[in-house]
């Protein structure tokens, strides 16, 4: 047999992090569903959720509840049910936990005490909306935006002068707070923004960033948004002008950041994140 039954005694003790499917229950591994029938506990994020998907592959295995509100409580528990010689899996209700989800501090508690920490692949959301973004290859991971503005915006600062592909976690009810930051900050750059993967509605926007709209409605499903590479244009310069500052320190005051990108842009050809940035500085300095 290419994949022979898993025998519980073969296996070795320790925590197992075993991916989820982020969508289509059908994209679980073979080796998933081994592991978590033959743990003797398993940690999940919501009980109600995961429930489902064990439901479907009839696995009976004992779950505790293990989500960001109680993993430090828990901590002691499990760290003694793995000493004990016990086989733990952990799930998040999607995904790779300890990825944007609760797993880390059980993970870094088990390094600390020298028990076996074992990963297995599968899906997820990251590496599924770059390979369908058509951007370049080289990205980075940020997750969730911070709550607070002045920290999405410093946050974004330093990404800004980055020149890889950036994927973020949004939920819908953020997504239209977070666009404007966005277009602020990279509007010379592509977006996709992917919505509900691999299930039945999902959907795959594509825009240039300065002309992305806001959501009329809010959207359903957790949102996964790629931002490519910068784009250069060869005929496009890349340094303003003595005249150009001149130019937007006099309509500062009197237009948005967005009209005077667009008039500078128009006579000058000057890349519209040049004259983003220098709007912004003059702003900050009131």
């Amino acid at each position: 047999m290419v994949n022979p039954k898993l025998h519980k005694s073969k296996l070795k003790k320790g925590l197992y992090l075993i991916p989820t499917p982020i969508g289509n229950l059908g994209d679980i591994t073979l080796r998933a569903i081994e592991l978590l029938e033959n743990s003797d506990f398993i940690l999940c994020e919501d009980t109600r959720v995961s429930k489902k998907l064990l439901d479907k592959f009839e696995i009976r295995t004992s779950l505790i509840s293990n989500h960001k509100f109680n993993e430090i409580k828990n901590l002691t528990k499990i760290i003694n049910i793995l000493k004990d010689n016990k086989i733990v899996s952990i799930i998040s209700d999607a995904g790779t936990p300890g990825i944007s989800d609760p797993g880390a501090i059980l993970i870094n508690e088990c390094l600390k005490q020298s028990i076996d920490v074992i990963p297995l692949p599968g899906p997820s959301a990251v590496t599924t909306a770059i390979s369908v973004s058509g951007f370049k290859e080289k990205y980075i991971f940020y997750g969730f935006f911070p709550e607070k503005e002045k920290m999405i915006k410093e946050e974004l600062e330093k990404l800004s002068s980055l020149n890889f592909c950036l994927v973020f976690f949004v939920s819908p009810k953020k997504i239209n707070k977070i666009i404007p930051y966005l277009k602020s900050y990279f509007n010379d750059r592509k977006i996709l923004i992917c919505r509900e993967i691999s299930k039945y509605y999902e959907e795959y926007i594509r825009s240039d960033l300065e002309d992305l709209k806001l959501f009329k409605t809010e959207p359903k499903g957790e949102l996964t948004i790629v931002l490519s590479e910068k784009q250069f244009n060869k005929n496009t310069s890349q340094i303003l002008s003595e005249s150009d500052k001149k130019n937007i320190k006099t309509m500062i005051n009197k237009l948005s950041t967005k009209e005077i990108t667009e008039i500078i842009n128009q006579n000058r050809n000057v890349s519209k994140k040049k004259i983003y940035e220098y709007c912004l500085k003059l702003k900050n300095e009131k």
